[in-house]
């Protein structure tokens, strides 16, 4: 039903698509820094559950 490829963007293509060239490396840098930064409190939180 969806011309693939001009109606679906996904991961790189559609973060590209929206940031321009790089935006995609950029988001995941964002997520690594944060959870690296994270880590303790997100391991604290998950502990819980074990």
């Amino acid at each position: 039903m969806l011309d693939l490829d001009d109606e679906l963007k996904v991961a790189d293509e559609f973060w590209n698509f929206l940031g321009g060239k790089g935006a995609y490396t950029e988001v995941l840098d964002c997520f690594e820094r944060v959870g690296i930064e994270l880590r303790p409190e997100i391991d604290a939180y998950f502990d819980r559950f074990k």
